[in-house]
């Protein structure tokens, strides 16, 4: 199958949606799919590269001024379409909804391909001033549903990762047909294992303490702030460590000079995936205070490396997290009661073991090898169906135009 991938974010951009699209797009050509990615390039001249049997083609593009790491393609109109010719493609997938997602969706549909589209995105991902600015938030995300919603009605099919991320287009007007498909998690990858002594060596974090991990962007709406003020407020001699970097990250750093935690909080910055793995299994509990998340990919890989997790109640995190099962769900933006979950956590190592034991349960149903297995039964659905209305229609003209001839024996006589 040729399989084409549309986003506005993959690598070497870091973040939730470039490490979704990159598993998909190696995942699909692991098993023989012929697999190409449309993006914007990190600079202002197009490009293509090719990694493990995975084409890449970036278009031009610039900085998006609201968020810090997205890039807008130069409307790249005609050689979106000169690419789709070029292709083939048996199937688009857009993964986001901004400038190259709208073109996908507009010249797969004048080429009669079918289109699916995932969104991953809240309107605060877009723009992160709106977790503050309560003056423009609500015409905003008015604005963002209208757009997004009526770009998912013109595709051929719908999926969010979760049925809280579906629900929301539901609830603004989604027509399309749609389900949940989750964005997947490599189990073989992200696994509990004995490794943690040497990664606790190498980022130099204390032994004599239970540690509390936190791997989130570091910009306004994940509210790290609440972790820091939680950390201020820990009866439990925990440590708190932070990988990630971001916008916010300079801030946050101040938050905890100015409440003298230097001693109880180290910033590791941003972690690649070999090492990260090696800190999810050093680490005694996952702590996310994010108040955006559709799904949360490190609140998975955390899950999956056998840790509980203290998370906000906001969108989709209940989906992962079930309260007093493999976790605890704090009210969103509370770090009194955030650090009192905190605490009964690094206090008690068999309900540390016992939740962690859930967290495996709940998270092998988002087995990558099994998400892929749901994609290419959509792709293959889609696809079949697509090449039948063609198939019927070119049909249907032939018949048209024998009838024609039947009717009319000389009208093409000069």
């Amino acid at each position: 199958m040729r399989i084409m991938i549309v986003t506005d974010q993959y690598i070497p951009m870091v973040g939730g949606v470039p490490t979704v699209t990159r598993g998909l797009a190696h995942g699909f050509a692991g098993r023989g799919h012929q697999v190409t990615v449309v993006a914007p390039g990190v600079t202002a001249r197009g490009t293509e590269c090719s990694e493990d049997k995975v084409t890449a083609r970036y278009f031009s593009s610039f900085r998006w001024p609201f968020y810090e790491g997205m890039r807008i393609p130069f409307l790249p109109f005609l050689p979106f379409r000169r690419l789709l010719q070029e292709i083939d493609p048996d199937i688009v997938h857009i993964h986001s909804p901004v400038v190259l997602g709208n073109i996908a969706q507009i010249e797969a549909r004048r080429s009669r391909k079918p289109v699916v589209i995932t969104n991953h995105y809240l309107p605060v991902n877009l723009n992160p001033s709106l977790e503050t600015d309560t003056i423009i938030s609500k015409p905003f995300t008015a604005i963002f549903y209208s757009y997004l919603v009526h770009l998912c009605n013109r595709c051929s099919f719908v999926t969010a990762p979760t049925k809280t991320a579906l629900n929301l287009l539901y609830e603004h007007g989604l027509r399309s047909p749609a389900q949940v498909i989750s964005n997947g998690i490599d189990l073989k990858k992200f696994s509990p294992g004995q490794d943690a002594e040497l990664a606790r060596w190498r980022f130099r974090l204390p032994q004599d303490r239970p540690i509390i991990l936190s791997v989130n962007r570091l910009s306004r709406e994940k509210r790290i702030d609440v972790l820091i003020d939680a950390a201020a407020k820990l009866k439990q001699n925990a440590h708190v460590v932070i990988a990630s970097s971001g916008p916010d990250e300079a801030g946050l750093r101040a938050q905890v000079a100015r409440l003298n935690l230097e001693e109880k909080v180290t910033f590791l910055g941003f972690i690649d995936d070999a090492e990260l793995v090696s800190l999810y299994r050093l680490a005694d509990v996952f702590a996310i205070p994010s108040q955006a998340e559709l799904q949360s990919l490190t609140t998975m890989e955390a899950m999956a490396c056998g840790l509980p997790v203290v998370a906000a109640d906001a969108y989709a995190l209940g989906e992962l997290v079930h309260h007093q099962s493999n976790g605890f769900l704090f009210q969103r933006g509370n770090s009194d009661e955030m650090a009192a979950y905190l605490d009964v956590l690094t206090g008690n190592e068999e309900l540390r073991k016992q939740m962690g034991v859930k967290s495996l349960e709940i998270i092998a149903r988002h087995n990558h090898e099994l998400v892929l297995d749901q994609w290419e039964s959509l792709y293959g659905h889609l696809s079949n169906e697509f090449s039948e209305a063609r198939e019927r229609n070119i049909a249907q003209r032939g018949d048209y135009n024998r009838s024609r001839k039947a009717m009319h024996p000389q009208s093409g006589a000069s």
